[in-house]
C-alpha cells in the first residue's frame, strides 16, 4: 500500500516539521499529566479515607474511563479529524489534576477519575491517530519518538511529582501542573496537522470494523503491553521477594527497563525507515522473549535487571509499530483502526497487571515471567502484519 498520495500538500518531508514539533508536544503534555498524577496518588487515598482495595476500586475506574472514552474518540475521529479531537480532548484534560485535589467526597472524585481516564485515553487515540498523519506527510516513521516523548513527560511529571508536592503541597502542584500542561498545548495548538475526513466519511456510518486486521493488531499490542505492565507492577516485588534485593536495587528493575525504552523509541523510527516494520519488529521481539527468559531465570537480581533492560529494548518498538500498522490499514478509517488497537493495548496494561498478581501469589513471580513470552510468540508469528506500517516511511518490507 502506498499512502504517499495521501501526503497533504505543502507539508516538508524533512526531519523536524511544524507538525512534528507539535505532536511530540502533546505525547510529551500527556505522559507529563499522567505522570504528575502517580505521586498524588497516596494523599489522595488518605485524603478520602481509602483502604487499599477501595483505591484499587478507583485506579480501575480511570481504566473503564480510558475504555469507554477510546472507541467514541475513533468513531470522532473518522468523522471531524484527529486534529478537531485531539485539541478538544487536550483541553477537557487540562483541568482534570485540579478537580482531582479538590474532589471533597468519594462520589466526586469518582467521577473526576473517570473523566480524567476517559479524556487522556481519548486523547491519546488522538494523537496516535494525528502521528499517523504527520508520518503519511513526512513520509518518515515518527511513531516510536512520539511514544519516547510519552514516556519523557512521564518521567518528568513523576520524577519532579514528589518535589514539587514537598515545596508547594498538593494544591501548589496541581496548579504548577496544569500551567505547564496547559503551556505545553498552546506551543503546539497552532501547528497541530489539519486532517480533515474525506468528504464522504462523514456520510458513512461509523462502526466496529469487520475485518479481522484491526483485532490481530489490537492482540499484538495488548500482547506486547502485557509483559511491560508486569514489569512496571510487579518487577520490584520479584527482585525483593524472590531474589532477596534490596529496597534501592528491587528499584533498579523498571529503572532499567525505562531507560532503555526510551532510548530505543528515540532510535526505533530511524532503525524501522532503514529495516522496515517487520524486521524491526521480529528483532525488537526476539529482545524481549530473551529479556524476559532471562530475567524469569536469573540466579541474582543483577542478572535480572539486566534481563529487563533486554526487555525494554525489545518492547519499546512494538506497540509503536501495531499503532502505525493499525492507522494505515487498507479501507479503515485511520482513527477506527487506532481506536480498535489502542483499547485493546491499554486493557492489557490495566487488567493484566491484577490477573498476573493473583496467578504469582500462588505460583511465583518466576514462573509467570517466563509464560510471558508465550504471548510474544504471537507477536512473532504475526509480525509480518507490521508491512502496514512501512506504509507511512516507504522502509523496506
Amino acid at each position: 500500500m502506498d499512502s504517499h498520495v495521501n501526503a497533504p500538500s505543502g507539508v516538508r518531508s524533512g526531519f523536524i516539521t511544524r507538525s512534528r514539533a507539535a505532536v511530540s508536544l502533546l505525547f510529551l503534555m500527556n505522559g507529563f499529566v499522567v505522570g504528575c498524577w502517580a505521586p498524588k496518588i497516596p494523599d489522595f487515598a488518605e485524603r478520602l479515607g481509602l483502604s487499599k482495595f477501595e483505591l484499587g476500586l478507583m485506579i480501575i475506574v480511570f481504566g473503564v474511563g480510558s475504555l469507554v472514552m477510546m472507541p467514541i474518540a475513533g468513531a470522532q475521529i473518522a468523522r471531524h479529524g484527529s486534529r478537531v479531537v485531539v485539541r478538544a480532548t487536550a483541553v477537557c484534560v487540562l483541568p482534570l489534576l485540579l478537580a482531582l485535589t479538590l474532589a471533597p467526597n468519594v462520589i466526586t472524585a469518582a467521577i473526576s477519575l473517570f473523566l480524567f481516564g476517559g479524556f487522556i485515553g481519548a486523547m491519546d487515540v488522538a494523537m496516535n491517530a494525528n502521528a499517523v498523519s504527520v508520518e503519511k506527510s513526512m513520509r518518515r516513521a515518527i511513531m516510536s519518538s512520539c511514544h519516547a516523548f510519552w514516556s519523557l513527560g512521564g518521567l518528568i511529571g513523576s520524577g519532579l511529582g514528589g518535589i514539587v508536592i514537598a515545596k508547594l503541597g498538593v494544591l501548589g502542584h496541581a496548579q504548577l501542573a496544569t500551567v505547564l500542561a496547559a503551556i505545553f498545548l498552546a506551543l503546539a495548538w497552532p501547528m497541530i496537522l489539519a486532517d480533515p475526513p474525506h468528504p464522504d466519511a462523514k456520510k458513512e456510518k461509523t462502526r466496529l470494523p469487520m475485518v479481522p486486521l484491526p483485532w490481530l493488531l489490537g492482540l499484538m499490542a495488548l500482547f506486547s503491553m502485557v509483559p511491560e505492565g508486569a514489569v512496571l507492577d510487579w518487577g520490584a516485588l520479584y527482585l525483593r521477594q524472590d531474589m532477596g534485593a534490596s529496597v534501592a536495587l528491587s528499584g533498579l528493575g523498571f529503572a532499567a527497563f525505562s531507560a532503555t525504552m526510551a532510548t530505543m523509541r528515540f532510535a526505533g523510527d530511524l532503525v524501522r525507515d532503514r529495516l522496515g516494520g517487520v524486521k524491526t519488529l521480529r528483532i525488537c521481539t526476539l529482545f524481549a522473549i530473551v529479556g524476559m527468559l532471562l530475567a524469569s531465570l536469573a540466579p541474582d537480581a543483577e542478572i535480572a535487571i539486566l534481563g529487563f533492560a533486554l526487555c525494554g529494548i525489545g518492547i519499546s518498538n512494538m506497540v509503536p509499530i501495531a499503532f502505525s500498522a493499525a492507522g494505515n490499514i487498507p479501507g479503515l478509517k485511520p482513527g477506527i483502526g487506532i481506536s480498535v488497537v489502542t483499547t485493546m493495548g491499554y486493557s492489557g496494561m490495566l487488567v493484566a497487571p491484577s490477573v498476573i498478581g493473583f496467578v504469582a501469589e500462588h505460583i511465583g513471580f518466576a514462573v509467570v515471567f517466563m509464560a510471558l513470552p508465550v504471548l510474544l510468540l504471537f507477536v512473532l508469528i504475526f509480525s509480518k502484519l507490521a508491512h502496514y506500517a512501512d506504509g507511512v516511511s516507504g522502509g523496506g518490507h
